[in-house]
């Protein structure tokens, strides 16, 4: 019992360092030293040179224009995620482990019944919220959240009926093989393919000197034995699809998708050009936008821009043959969270364009791409907050979640109406 308290000790003092140095990260974020606009950068010194290297803005990008901010509802808890009913009212989740609807822009006071119980710890909580392609038809809806203790959690997915008042028939359908300790890198989006399967991103674990037997616990990303710092692909009942990119492989788990994640926040697919999206916690730095494709290794944490929170490289390699490199490289952080593909008509200039929720640089960054799917600038949209999530509404305007205590839900509008 002893060593299990001392073991502890040390996995919270390891977390109070890393929250010592975001906040230090986090003021260097307003650095007058600002970049105009993204630009290709050579590579830092002890990295291997690619001609592939990713688009990387270091300072302040230019601000954007033409938009104009309304605070639709205020008083929620530290929310995660938003999703639309088809009859326009909005489900909204609260990390410590309530889920509430929106109705004609007011906040019903009483959370919705049915939820399951979640380990409201850290970074855990209720977090992702999402409604089947089919919902009109079978009500169906699926949350993800972290469950289990301190010691011995892991990221769940559930789905469940909603009748309009609450959720019943709850199952979950899906669940990390291997527990886990602390309160660290859940993961957990989940976006929806035209072929109706789901893809749900799950965090590595958690930093130094969080460990998985008897390792590194971050080193689990490039396991193909295990869920950890992965994007599973399932079908609607969590069964596994039978064209997985690893079903014949005996030494995979046939529900991997892609891997070599760190802690993927953000998870968007744009229909128009097929491709999915992924914004993703670096450590130190080193935050990502990356374009996961099925089988891919993005190298995480052999590859990386990433620092430790204690000082020095993780790795002195930032490209490697057969490992995908990053979009964008985000240092200093942003901490990305919540992503977005606009594809409506109130903001004709930004159709096609992503839209990357930072919580560290309180903002959203509008991450501009040509045809290609190539990253040529971005720019920044100021909300003041740490923005948990970004969404394109049925009316054609952008809604976010600011993670506070007494978070907000704010729409954007054009300039002008």
């Amino acid at each position: 019992m002893m060593k299990a308290r001392i073991d502890r000790a040390i996995k919270r003092l390891g977390s109070a360092i890393a929250l010592l140095i975001l906040a230090s990260c986090s003021q260097s974020q307003n650095s007058p030293n600002a970049s105009t606009s993204a630009q290709n950068t050579s590579s830092p010194p002890g990295t291997n040179s690619s001609s592939n290297a990713p688009v990387e803005p270091t300072g302040d990008v230019p601000a954007a224009s033409g938009f104009t901010t309304t605070t639709v509802v205020e008083g929620l808890e530290h929310p995660w995620s938003i999703a639309w009913l088809p009859d326009g009212a909005m489900l909204i989740t609260e990390r410590p482990g309530r889920l509430r609807i929106v109705r004609n822009g007011t906040l019903d006071p009483t959370a919705i019944a049915g939820v399951p119980e979640v380990l409201a710890i850290g970074q855990g909580g209720l977090m992702d919220v999402s409604l089947h392609p089919n919902f009109a038809q079978n009500r169906f809806i699926y949350l993800t959240y972290s469950h289990g203790s301190e010691d011995e959690n892991r990221t769940r997915v559930a789905r469940a009926t909603f009748d309009g008042k609450a959720l019943s028939d709850l199952q979950v359908i899906f669940e990390v093989s291997q527990p886990k300790s602390g309160d660290q890198h859940f993961g957990s989006r989940i976006i929806w393919l035209p072929d109706g399967t789901m893809l749900v991103a799950i965090g590595d674990g958690g930093n130094p000197p969080t460990e998985l037997d008897g390792d590194l616990i971050r080193k689990q990303a490039q396991n193909l034995n295990s869920r950890l710092g992965k994007i599973v692909r399932l079908n609607d009942d969590g069964s596994v699809p039978k064209d997985n990119p690893f079903t014949a492989d005996a030494n995979a788990d046939p529900r991997i998708w892609s891997y070599g994640h760190r802690n993927i926040q953000g998870l968007t697919f744009d229909p128009t050009s097929q491709r999915v999206w992924a914004t993703e916690h670096g450590s130190r730095g080193g935050d990502e936008l990356n374009q996961p494709q099925a089988g891919k290794n993005h190298g995480w944490p052999v590859v990386t821009y990433s620092q430790e929170y204690t000082g020095g490289e993780i790795s002195n390699e930032r490209s490697r043959p057969g490992m995908e490199d990053p979009k964008v490289v985000w240092t200093p952080a942003i901490a990305p969270s919540g992503l977005a593909v606009y594809s409506g008509d109130r903001f004709e200039q930004w159709r096609g364009d992503l839209f990357a929720g930072g919580l560290t640089s309180q903002d959203i960054r509008r991450i501009d791409l040509d045809a290609s799917g190539n990253v040529v600038g971005q720019d920044a949209i100021a909300i003041g907050q740490r923005v948990r999530d970004v969404r394109q509404g049925p009316d054609g305007l952008l809604y976010v979640l600011t993670d506070e205590q007494n978070g907000q839900l704010i729409r954007l509008e054009p300039a002008g109406g």
